[in-house]
């Protein structure tokens, strides 16, 4: 394979923009405005397979499960991807897999409930899924001294590419009537269109992408993804500043992921927001994400890593103690605390990758260290909605699931604390 190929990165990159339509249009906006509204009956309290649970319960810990299962089985894949050398095969299959899933939703009514969890549980895995063979083509497609330009090429078409297609369809959505359909049947035309999207612009990716080419039978090398996360967790325990560093990451990253998550829901049901001013929101942390990613890189690069997370972690506090006193209807104020979240979700997941990056040993193959990585980033979403979801049933009350994250930040800024000095990251 031909290494800084201008035409293979920009395949690469591609994918970014065709698949994370999903992760801003289906997961983080539409779909849990739609599922908001035909279960908002009886305040939202229904019965799912026999248990009795409020609407964003449910929606929490489908979530929760689907990354439950990708956690199970990335080493898994990533074991396979490393060994049998078959990433491509695999990466069509999640891929297609979470296309079908989402575009199915087109079918999900008020009268199917199981069946559009089922859809969301299903695209959820086959979009995780399809990113782990995607990542792992990073280290051969480009050179050490070309990743972070080439992974912020992908990052950064992702984030134009979802925002256009969201704009597309919130148009669509409020020009409803001019077009003769109703809302419910624009978002639901929204789900078929954003499938049609991710599958018409990975082919671009699929094209470009050089052939598998297998070099053994599977056997013995389907757990060989497990057997190196063992090796990692033997060598990440000499390390104190790699160990801590991951510790503070799985810990913090749980506040992260889970407001990213259940932001749209919070707005919806607890502060009672239009669906319009909710997706707007969406469209100004994306953009604001951009702004803060950099902003934050360049703080680092005065003050260190470690300084730079420390401040975001403090912010971040102070956005779960603000969710909390967000009056109702006030989408002012909302748009307010949506800008200092895009701002700090941008600088805390580019930080949070170039720091790991930094502190792992020079002249070794990294892909089971960043197999170890993945799958603590999505073990903190399985706690984080599931703890989200649980306090949410114990205090019916989402503003106190909000402010519980706050927990996990102060606990991410104690841990960093301690981390040793590293003129790495210090």
């Amino acid at each position: 394979m031909e290494i800084n190929s201008k035409k293979t990165i920009n395949s690469w990159a591609f994918y970014d923009w065709a698949n994370s339509v999903y992760s801003l249009v289906i997961m983080s906006t539409l779909f849990p405005l739609y599922y908001a509204g035909i279960t908002s009956d009886n305040g939202g309290e229904l019965v799912f397979m026999g248990i009795s649970m409020t609407n964003t319960q449910l929606f929490d810990y489908s979530i929760s499960f689907a990354f439950l299962v990708i956690a199970s089985v990335s080493p898994f894949l990533s074991g396979i991807s490393d060994y049998a050398g078959k990433k491509k095969f695999f990466m069509k299959i999640f891929c297609y897999l979470g296309v079908f899933s989402c575009s199915a939703m087109f079918f999900f009514t008020a009268d199917n409930l199981w069946y559009g969890i089922l859809c969301l549980i299903i695209s959820t895995i086959g979009f995780s899924g399809s990113i782990v063979f995607y990542n792992a083509y990073l280290p051969e497609i480009a050179s050490p001294d070309m990743q972070d330009k080439v992974s912020a090429k992908g990052f950064s078409l992702g984030y134009l590419g979802s925002a256009i297609l969201l704009i597309f369809c919130l148009a669509m959505i409020t020009m409803n009537e001019s077009i003769g359909i109703t809302k419910g049947m624009a978002t639901r035309i929204s789900f078929l269109i954003t499938g049609i999207w991710w599958v018409a612009f990975s082919q671009i990716t699929f094209r470009g992408l050089p052939p598998d080419e297998p070099f053994g039978t599977y056997g013995d090398k389907l757990f060989e993804g497990y057997n190196e996360l063992k090796k990692v967790w033997k060598e990440l325990k000499t390390s104190k500043v790699l160990l801590r560093y991951l510790f503070a990451f799985f810990v913090f990253n749980i506040g992260v992921m889970t407001i990213m998550t259940a932001a749209t829901l919070f707005g919806k049901i607890e502060l009672k927001l239009e669906d319009t001013d909710l997706i707007k929101t969406i469209l100004l942390i994306q953009f604001v994400g951009i702004a803060g990613s950099y902003g934050f890189s360049f703080l680092s690069e005065k003050k260190g890593n470690l300084f730079a997370l420390s401040v975001l972690m403090f912010i971040w506090i102070g956005v779960c103690i603000g969710a909390y006193f967000v009056p109702e209807k006030s989408p002012f104020h909302f748009y307010i605390l949506a800008g200092v979240v895009g701002a700090v979700m941008g600088g805390t997941q580019s930080l949070a990758r170039s720091t790991y990056a930094k502190l792992l040993p020079v002249g070794r193959d990294h892909a089971s260290y960043f197999s170890f990585f993945d799958v603590c980033l999505k073990i903190g979403v399985v706690i984080g909605m599931f703890v989200f979801g649980l306090i949410e049933r114990l205090t019916g009350n989402l503003r106190y699931s909000i402010v519980a994250l706050l927990v996990f930040f102060l606990a991410g800024f104690i841990i960093i604390l301690f981390i040793p000095k590293d003129e790495r990251i210090a």
